[in-house]
């Protein structure tokens, strides 16, 4: 399978900049997974295509100010790294623009020494090992020093950070925003309470798969990188319970979905684990953890597309894409949502 099958053009005027000043505003395509069929709505509208005892997980990963600009220690050159994940105690992994600038040993200065970060190790692709060297709280230190990372495809500057967090955002670690979770106010989580709807978390810290486009022809060849995850007793207690009484269960973003997936993968059932998700789905992909899924809209030859074509069929995937762009959705992350359901 070619990654060039999952290739869309699209306006570059509907690519959002902005996120709606409601969350809750954002337009929702219903996609029938089984059918095809597609309809219109609005996302505040989402409680109607909820039953009661349905399980709806979130993903509650925070996003932290993980871009950083410096200077090297030894020639003063401006140098910008991407956090992409805690790996050890103050070791961390990220991605450098002007990689082939940082060798090991390299010292980056960070808010005249407040922190500097020495490379310890060398990777492919831009990435180095870095430790942190500073005093304090580090998270304190980023918050300080740090930007929000929004995508490359987002130009405007992003005047409330807090829009680029879920209203449940709980476990720092993400270098970009399960941005599904983004429409859910919090008298809207509230309605679907009231309504049956049980809401349970799952954790997994966004990477470097957000930012990394597929750069190999056939899909096979892709290098999945891999992303820290966490389910707690209590969330693998109701999946399981969902599970044996034959309900939905409905992943909140693709995050969610790869988390339970791998859970699923790697087990018989639903248990209190943490790890490193590398699940890489595609179309062929037998689904075991799902019913449904409620996600945004994807970049064209990304994983994230391939997955939601794993799950409702390619070709229904590009008649929701066709008609998105007919009727004028936004995309990508500030973008309009997508329901794609299971009757």
């Amino acid at each position: 399978m070619k990654v060039s099958d999952f290739d869309y053009d699209l306006p570059n005027e509907l690519i959002a900049q902005t996120p709606l000043k409601d969350r809750s505003a954002s337009r929702l395509l219903l996609v029938d997974k089984n059918e095809g069929d597609i309809s219109h709505d609005h996302f505040s509208n989402i409680i109607k295509y909820l039953n009661k005892g349905d399980v709806l997980v979130l993903n509650d990963t925070s996003v932290i100010p993980a871009r950083l600009y410096g200077e090297k220690v030894d020639t003063g050159a401006v140098i910008e790294i991407l956090l992409l994940k805690q790996k050890e105690n103050d070791v961390w992994e990220c991605l450098v623009k002007k990689a082939r600038k940082i060798k090991v040993d390299t010292v980056i200065s960070f808010g005249d020494g407040i922190l500097k970060a020495k490379c310890i190790s060398v990777s492919d692709e831009g990435i180095r090992d870095f430790k942190m060297i500073y005093e304090g709280v580090f998270y304190e230190v980023l918050d300080e020093l740090g930007e929000m990372p929004l995508p490359p495809y987002i130009h405007e500057k992003l005047i409330d950070q807090n829009r680029y967090q879920t209203v449940y955002n709980k476990y720092k670690g993400s270098a970009a925003a399960p941005t599904a979770g983004l429409h859910f106010t919090e008298d809207l989580l509230f309605k679907i309470k009231e309504k049956g709807i049980i809401i349970t978390f799952v954790t997994l810290h966004v990477g470097l798969g957000t930012f990394r486009p597929v750069q190999v022809d056939e899909i096979k060849d892709h290098h999945m990188h891999t992303e820290f995850y966490q389910v707690t007793k209590e969330t693998a207690n109701i999946l399981n319970k969902a599970k044996k009484d034959k309900r939905k269960i409905i992943a909140v973003g693709t995050t969610s979905l790869r988390t339970l997936e791998t859970v699923l993968r790697d087990n018989n059932n639903f248990i209190e684990t943490s790890g490193w998700s590398d699940i890489f789905i595609f179309p062929g992909y037998k689904f075991k953890a799902i019913d449904s899924l409620i996600t945004n809209f994807h970049l064209p030859k990304s994983t994230l597309l391939m997955l939601v074509s794993a799950l409702a069929g390619k070709e229904n995937i590009t008649n929701a894409y066709n008609e998105a762009i007919k009727e004028k959705y936004r995309f990508f992350s500030f973008g309009d949502s997508m329901f794609i359901k299971s009757e």
